[in-house]
């Protein structure tokens, strides 16, 4: 049986199949909810569905998400199911293009009833469609990756790069987006750890901002 928590996400997800807010409602092939584990204390939030995506109803399968699945299972150290991971806009934009300002309007409503239903502790924004959403301000994810900001309800956002980008960027010399983006994910694994435990926000993100400095050199 279904607890209060899946219901209420699943009545979320029924909406968004029958949504025709925006003119994605005519080109989608199926629409990508997100998935996961709605009890995650972070969660990965990217930009929007890509064709294989679109295809199959699930975010992150075509070779971005392999790439994020495999950075964390070898970095964070979890599964992607211990993650619950979506998008921005919940029907994928023709040619991937970056979603339009009413495009992302029409799609506000449902991410932030997911928000409220999943109650997370950091959200983990990927890429900087993503970024300048939660922020509402341009972001440069190369000189603000790694970084922690305030949201709503005491809610963190963490910044870093959206696996596409790591993948038109594969060297993995010290200090390229690839090492960053590894770094990120330790440290995410960290936070996924620590919070499942119960421990404060803030205290665990003293640690890990300590964490980085030492890692970096700053």
């Amino acid at each position: 049986m279904e607890n209060i928590k899946e219901r209420d996400f699943n009545l979320i997800k029924e909406k968004i199949e029958n949504c025709q807010k925006c003119p994605l409602a005519l080109t989608r092939n199926k629409t990508v909810c997100g998935e996961g584990n709605i009890d995650s204390p972070v969660i990965f939030i990217g930009e929007g569905p890509g064709a294989e995506e679109d295809a199959s109803g699930r975010p992150f399968v075509g070779r971005a998400g392999q790439l994020l699945e495999k950075m964390i299972l070898m970095y964070a150290k979890r599964k992607r199911e211990d993650f619950f991971i979506g998008n921005i806009v919940k029907c994928r934009p023709p040619q991937n293009r970056v979603p339009s300002e009413e495009e992302v309007r029409s799609c506000t409503q449902f991410l932030e009833a997911q928000l409220l239903v999943i109650k997370p502790k950091i959200i983990v924004t990927l890429g900087a469609t993503s970024a300048r959403f939660f922020l509402g301000r341009d972001v440069q994810i190369t000189k603000e990756r790694g970084s922690f900001f305030d949201w709503y309800g005491n809610v963190k956002i963490f910044t870093t790069f959206h696996p596409s980008y790591l993948l038109r960027n594969q060297s993995k010399e010290k200090f390229s987006p690839f090492w960053y983006a590894a770094l990120d994910m330790t440290l995410i694994g960290i936070m996924h750890q620590q919070l499942s435990e119960n421990r404060p926000v803030d205290e665990v993100i003293n640690e890990i901002s300590i964490k980085l400095k030492g890692s970096t050199g700053e």
